[in-house]
């Protein structure tokens, strides 16, 4: 295969291998392990050999990542990521990959992520986290008891006071992301609930009662990105990357100018220009949901609904996030209640490109009016504390 010269022309970019590690409860592998397994199933899904890989990123794992899963990997890439800024990491990372590869600074480059944060607090080898540490600005917010959760809880609580927004609203979220994970064999949790259920729950962060937040889990995630002309030797159709965006807020919350704007309406209105594509016309979105009002507020910024409206969209006597409703939201179950092993970033890629390839059971497949497979997704990742936002803009064909 011949490599591209930066200066003759951007090359399209696709999505050709995307796989999961074993997820869930996983309590005898190591990170690595996971890394590892999702790393060779994508490539397998691709039909490439890994020869071809010149390009690595990786996050959250080693003292020097991606450096120590590369070695683990037995890759010597000669592109390299190790950006790392939360949740959204794999949707940054994707679009600096797509960028390298359509100037030619790669032919192939693989994301990979891989945690065992619930085995590893069940076998006493760490703790929760309750916040992300006390130093630099963060120091003058944890004495307060600012942790994690306390902050999307905050913010929730603002949308509420400025929108109207109601309790049943948001746990119409975990209602509806419920019945998607009943479709998937996959997920941890997938008996129904229903609202008065949500919130009957031990409270967590008020207004968040336990089935407001997500699951902990085990597992891991790979992606494997390619340049067009490698789109020929590969087992599955293309998944095209169409367009991207990125963007930060803040770190302190005194610095965040607005609790019901998140850093998404700033990276969906940049994927969608460069994608250009209307959010109308998108057939389904893989969006964030550590917390039900994190969905609720990227589907506001995506453009879905008008701002302040969300929790009218999200109702679930409207079903509109169900696998057959309107705009099918989480389709695997998302991190409510499929699987959420720290930053679930790169699960929401692989779960888009399965829908659009129409490789998932039938029964949370999504589909058309007109009943065939979808054209056009949305991947949207949310990194610390609406501190960050990637989007990523697929389509088939």
């Amino acid at each position: 295969m011949t490599h591209a010269t930066p200066g003759h022309g951007r090359r399209k970019v696709a999505v050709v291998g995307a796989a999961l590690s074993d997820c869930g409860r996983v309590d005898e592998a190591t990170p690595y392990a996971l890394h590892a397994q999702a790393a060779r199933r994508a490539l397998a899904d691709s039909g490439l050999h890994r020869s071809v890989i010149d390009g690595f990123a990786s996050a959250g794992l080693g003292t020097l990542a991606p450096v120590e899963v590369a070695e683990y990997l037995g890759l010597r890439p000669t592109w390299v990521d190790s950006t790392s800024v939360g949740g959204s990491t794999w949707e940054v990372m994707a679009a600096h990959a797509a960028d390298a590869i359509a100037a030619g600074h790669a032919d192939v480059v693989l994301l990979v992520y891989g945690s065992t944060a619930r085995a590893d607090i069940r076998a006493g080898r760490r703790t929760g986290n309750l916040s992300f540490g006390a130093r630099g600005p963060l120091q003058f917010e944890v004495p307060y008891g600012h942790t994690l959760i306390a902050k999307y809880a905050m913010a929730a609580r603002r949308h509420m006071h400025t929108y109207g927004t109601t309790l049943e609203q948001l746990a119409s979220v975990a209602v509806q992301t419920r019945a998607n994970a009943a479709h998937n064999p996959e997920a941890m949790f997938r008996a129904p609930v229903t609202v008065d259920e949500v919130l009957s729950g031990p409270m967590i962060a008020d207004p968040f009662t336990k089935l407001h937040c997500c699951v902990r889990s085990d597992g891991g995630a790979a992606v494997l990105l390619a340049a067009e002309e490698y789109v020929r030797d590969c087992r599955t159709a293309p998944v095209w990357v169409l367009g991207t965006g990125e963007h930060v807020s803040h770190t302190t919350m005194s610095e965040w100018a607005d609790f019901t704007v998140s850093p998404a309406a700033v990276s969906g209105r940049l994927a969608f220009e460069r994608a250009g594509v209307r959010p109308a016309e998108i057939d389904f979105a893989e969006i964030y949901d550590a917390f039900t009002y994190m969905t609720l507020v990227t589907l506001e910024d995506l453009g879905f609904c008008a701002k302040g409206e969300g929790g009218a969209f999200v109702d679930a006597a409207k079903g509109r996030l169900l696998v057959d409703g309107e705009l099918p939201v989480n389709t695997d179950g998302g991190g409510l209640s499929a699987q959420h092993p720290g930053m679930r970033g790169l699960f929401l890629l692989v779960e888009a490109v399965r829908q659009l390839r129409g490789e998932v059971p039938e029964q949370r497949q999504v589909r058309r009016p007109d009943g065939t497979l979808p054209e056009l997704a949305v991947a949207s990742g949310t990194g610390g504390w609406f501190c960050s936002s990637g989007t990523v803009v697929l389509g088939r064909g």
